[in-house]
This record gives C-alpha cells, sequence and structure tokens, in this order.
C-alpha cells in the first residue's frame, strides 16, 4: 500500500512538472526543443492519412447502408464480437411484396403476372447488393477499420510518449540552465563565511543536472527513432488501402454490370408483354412468366385470353414496328451495347448506324439487322428506328 502511494504521489509529480513546461511553452516563457523536420513531415503525413481514411470509412458505410439505425446494430454487434444476423435488402423486400401482391391480384391477370416478372428481378437485384455489400466490408471496410483501430492507436501511444520525452528533455535543459545561473552568480558574488559549501552544492546539483539531461536525451532521441519507424510504415498502409480500393471498384463494377444484366432481361420481357397486349388478336397472350436467368430471345408462351385487353391501346415501340414495311428496310441508331449470343444475332455497339428490316412471321421483337457483311438478328428494345 505504501508503495503504490509513493509511484501514485511521484507520478502526480512528473504530470505536474510536465504541465507547468507545456504551460511555459504556450505561454512562450520557456524553450521547447524542437523536432527533427523530418520526423514533422511524418507526423504531418500520418495526421492526413488518420483524418481522411475516418471520412473516407464513414461515407463509405453511409453509401453502403443508409439507414443510421442499421449502421449502430453493425456497430454494436462488432463490438460484442457477434455475428450479425442476415438482413434482407430493400430491393429483396420489395420484390417480395410485389409477389405477394401478384398472389392477392391473380398472377394470370397482366398486372399480376408483371408482377410476378418484376418481382423475381427485384430480387435478382437485391441479390446482386447483398453480394456487394458482403465483397466491400471484406475487402475495404474491414482494412480502413483495422488500420485505424490498430495501427493508428500504436503510434499515437508512441506519439504520445515521444511528447512525454520532449517534455521531460526539455525540463532537464532548464533545470541545468538554473544551476548554471546560481553557479555562475554564486562565483561572481562569493561569500567568504560560505563559499566552500555553498559552491560545493551547486557543483553537485549542476552535475546531476547535467546526467539528468544526458539520459533525457538519450530516452527522447530513442523514442523518436522508435517513432519514426512506425510513421514511415504509414507508406505501407497507403499500398494496401490502395489494393483494397482496386478491390472495392472491382466489386461495384461487378454489381452494376449484374444490375445492367437484368435490367436488360426485365426490359426485353415488358416489351413482350407490351406487344402481347397491343396484338389484335382473337386469343391475346399474357405476359410470359419469368425464366430463371438467360437472355430471353423466343416468342412469348401463350396464355388464357382476356377479355379487356381488347381496350388497350397500342405500346409506341409497337405503333412504331408497325410502320416498318414487311420487305423494305430502313436505318436503325443503337442505343446501348449488345452481345449477340449464338450465331444468328449481331452484336451492336452503342450509336453506331446499322440497316435494319423484318420477315414475315419473325418475333415482332426482333429485326434483321446489317452493318457491311454481317447480318443477324437485333432486339428492336436496342434499337432507335430512323425515318
Amino acid at each position: 500500500m505504501d508503495f503504490n502511494v509513493k509511484k501514485l504521489a511521484c507520478g502526480a509529480g512528473v504530470f505536474f512538472t510536465r504541465a507547468v513546461q507545456f504551460t511555459e511553452e504556450k505561454l512562450g516563457q520557456a524553450e521547447k526543443t524542437e523536432l527533427d523536420p523530418h520526423l514533422e513531415n511524418l507526423i504531418t503525413r500520418a495526421d492526413c492519412t488518420k483524418n481522411w481514411t475516418e471520412k473516407i470509412l464513414r461515407q463509405t458505410e453511409v453509401l453502403l447502408q443508409p439507414n443510421p439505425s442499421a449502421r449502430i446494430e453493425e456497430f454494436i454487434y462488432d463490438k460484442l464480437d457477434k455475428k450479425l444476423p442476415s438482413r434482407t435488402t430493400n430491393t429483396e423486400l420489395l420484390g417480395q411484396y410485389m409477389l405477394e401482391a401478384a398472389n392477392e391480384f391473380g398472377p394470370g391477370t397482366p398486372y399480376g403476372s408483371t408482377l410476378i416478372t418484376v418481382g423475381e428481378y427485384q430480387k435478382r437485384l437485391g441479390g446482386a447488393e447483398r453480394d456487394l455489400l458482403q465483397a466491400s466490408a471484406v475487402g475495404f471496410l474491414t482494412p480502413l477499420r483495422n488500420f485505424l483501430e490498430g495501427d493508428w492507436r500504436t503510434i499515437s501511444k508512441e506519439r504520445r510518449l515521444l511528447e512525454n520525452r520532449r517534455l521531460d528533455l526539455d525540463i532537464c535543459k532548464a533545470r541545468l540552465k538554473k544551476a548554471k545561473l546560481a553557479e555562475a552568480k554564486a562565483a561572481a558574488a562569493p561569500d567568504f563565511q560560505e563559499t566552500r559549501p555553498r559552491n560545493y552544492v551547486l557543483s553537485a546539483s549542476a552535475s546531476a543536472a547535467e546526467h539528468e539531461l544526458r539520459v533525457a536525451q538519450t530516452e527522447f532521441d530513442r523514442q523518436a527513432e522508435v517513432t519514426r519507424l512506425l510513421l514511415e510504415g504509414i507508406g505501407s498502409t497507403h499500398l494496401n488501402h490502395l489494393r483494397c480500393l482496386q478491390d472495392f471498384a472491382e466489386a461495384q463494377a461487378t454489381y452494376y454490370a449484374e444490375c445492367h444484366h437484368y435490367m436488360q432481361d426485365l426490359q426485353r420481357e415488358l416489351s413482350k408483354c407490351s406487344n402481347s397486349v397491343s396484338t389484335p388478336h382473337p386469343s391475346a397472350a399474357v405476359c410470359p412468366d419469368p425464366v430463371s436467368s438467360a437472355f430471353l430471345s423466343g416468342p412469348p408462351s401463350p396464355g388464357a385470353p382476356v377479355s379487356s385487353l381488347s381496350s388497350q391501346r397500342p405500346s409506341p415501340l409497337a405503333m412504331e414496328q408497325a410502320a416498318l414495311p414487311v420487305t423494305g428496310t430502313r436505318k436503325a441508331k443503337v442505343l446501348y451495347d449488345y452481345e449477340g449470343h449464338d450465331g444468328s444475332e449481331l452484336s451492336l455497339l452503342a450509336d453506331e448506324l446499322i440497316t435494319v428490316h423484318t420477315v414475315p412471321g419473325m418475333d415482332p421483337d426482333w429485326l434483321i439487322g446489317e452493318r457491311g457483311n454481317q447480318k443477324g438478328k437485333v432486339p428492336v428494345t436496342y434499337l432507335e428506328l430512323l425515318s
């Protein structure tokens, strides 16, 4: 108990001495040892890295999870080192609601079958979003957190220790300076009755101050070297974050490519549905059931006749296609890139001009496209027919 009290009192004394030195430096009443310029640059660079890493981490979390309550829940589970329960994405939830609504309205109705089609694709989009969240958390967010919660804490601890060593060094410098001044003053105005004892005491005090200064300088130099080595490791941190950033960009590219692919499939199915509704036929077909994944290139499967479809107005796409002559040709501008899936289809590049025509009995969602010596089927939804 006595040992702990003495240690506590000694620590309080050191803290108070450092506080006095720090305050006098701020007021300009004490000299301050400046760090090496290279070390100062490393400290500035490290602070900049830490600040921007925090901002990028927070904003990425907001981008991937806009709900603040969900972010707080994830933070709590992470601190408790527990596995976060699986959470349905908003897009998946929307798709589920659409499927449930289709069952209520009737899956055989045009609206119900379209709800099923769109709902299935919404669930696929939600699955792609879930993959993006998982890949981003593992490949990007986790390394940034590890730096802030691991490496940066070690750097901060060593920097605080370096600051304490610097304060101790400046305190020793001030003590030695005072001892030298007192010794010089005593030598300039000697007291013949107390000259020898007082000079002896002052000389001993100056010697002790010089010894303390040498020890403090050694500890300061050692701590400065340790801190410098840690700060130079920030360069390796930048390289690691660069690789993580590339992985994050790749995960985003994969996500948006999947979304684009799914939306192209959905547009093609909705176009089939629209053409089925607008085709004046005694037995009009309803929208086809959604398929698992592949691009749809065949005609829609016939369904039950629906009497209310005869009052529907033709879609602009159907009207535009109806104006295309059966045997004539027209120019068309390609709206999006399209990759042919077999030898019968023609691959397209956005903004190029091709010649198109149709043939009797052909699927209304497709035309025959020609570009130079190349010829093949092309989807109508990827084209803008020119007059």
